[in-house]
């Protein structure tokens, strides 16, 4: 029996009117397994927190529950998840303000408390905020996210203290990825650029 040459199949599918499915794929993420594992452990540590916030001090009979023990750095992480979860609508505002930008080792660098182009919206806010609560927010939302990152380093069997550096990274790659238009970033070579 005589074998055609692929290109005679093709052509003679072609000209016969059939068509081959058009397949298309589409990669939602393409996370490395470090950001996913670094993920797996945020995701973690925020349902610690949801679960902390909802739990109830009583049973269903009435009996005041005992909550369950935790570690002193488990119990730290969720506190500091808290503190990023009451600074993230200031953090948010000092973003558009482009008084902080968001660095390449996952922490805020300040950029000042420029007042001459601030929004209608933001001028209340923008007139409330004096230095040194600017620099205590700073400090106690960085003072977290570093606390985020050593527990994610903690609590995942594959990572040491010397990955630290690469937990930053990915960090800073999330921080980047979803910051808004007009956030100021800074690149792995140092550069700083303004999100497009």
């Amino acid at each position: 029996m005589k074998r055609l040459p692929a290109a005679a199949v093709c052509l003679a599918l072609t000209l016969s009117g059939c068509t081959l499915a058009e397949v298309k794929v589409n990669v939602a993420s393409e996370r490395t397994s470090l950001e996913n594992q670094i993920l797996g452990s945020y995701n973690s540590l925020s349902e610690e927190t949801l679960l902390v916030a909802s739990v109830r001090g009583v049973d269903p009979l009435g009996r005041i529950q005992t909550p369950p023990k935790k570690s002193q750095e488990q119990q730290d992480a969720i506190a500091a998840m808290q503190v990023l979860s009451f600074h993230a609508d200031d953090v948010e505002s000092f973003k558009r303000l482009g008084w902080v930008g968001e660095d390449n080792k996952g922490l805020l660098t300040p950029f000042g408390l420029a007042r001459d182009k601030t929004p209608d919206d933001l001028k209340d806010f923008a007139a409330r905020f004096r230095q040194q609560e600017f620099d205590s927010v700073l400090r106690e939302v960085n003072a977290a996210r570093e606390v985020i990152m050593r527990r994610a380093i903690e609590t995942n069997a594959s990572l040491t203290p010397a990955d630290l550096p690469k937990v930053q990274a990915v960090f800073a790659k999330l921080a980047a990825d979803t910051s808004r238009p007009g956030d100021k970033l800074q690149a792995s070579d140092g550069n700083w650029t303004v999100k497009r």
